[in-house]
């Protein structure tokens, strides 16, 4: 019977977390872009989310910035930012709102949106006509947001 209600407890822990999951089109932005609510209700995991950002299949932040904590990762970009010091630069609610969507702190930024599923510019469409129609799936799941927030977060300079 104990374990029965472990099971049970555990199931509805589960369930509670995925239902406070926010969907790509809820996320709420502040006027600065800030996402101040868990994308995902779970705390982000900042190992993962040090994996995300050097992943060139995922994340791939290193394509663009510099992150002096991840010296195994090659080929740093120069094109944004470096992201040392983040953790101190800008709150959790900002770094989740620059990740899910830069566009909606910096107006015109180069970042992509890793938490959208529609209203993209599809110029490639005109020559190839094998554009992915919307709403595609977002580059990171919310969890995934979360992970990559929490890393940020610890990138602190003294």
């Amino acid at each position: 019977m104990k374990q029965i209600s472990l099971t049970l407890a555990a199931c509805l822990a589960g369930t509670v977390a995925f239902a406070a999951e926010i969907a790509p089109k809820d996320v709420g932005y502040d006027e600065d872009g800030a996402v101040a609510a868990s994308l995902s209700g779970v705390a982000g995991d900042a190992a993962s989310g040090a994996l995300l950002v050097g992943d060139k299949s995922k994340g791939n932040c290193v394509a663009c910035h510099q992150v002096t904590a991840l010296p195994d990762v090659p080929f740093h970009g120069e094109i944004g930012p470096a992201l040392d010091g983040a953790g101190n630069r800008w709150s959790e609610a900002e770094l989740r709102g620059l990740v899910a969507n830069a566009k909606m702190t910096f107006d015109g930024t180069m970042m992509p949106a890793f938490y959208k599923v529609d209203g993209f510019i599809r110029p490639g469409d005109a020559y190839t006509g094998n554009a992915g129609t919307e709403p595609l799936p977002p580059i990171l799941t919310a969890q995934e947001i979360e992970d990559v927030v929490a890393f940020l977060a610890t990138l602190k300079e003294d």
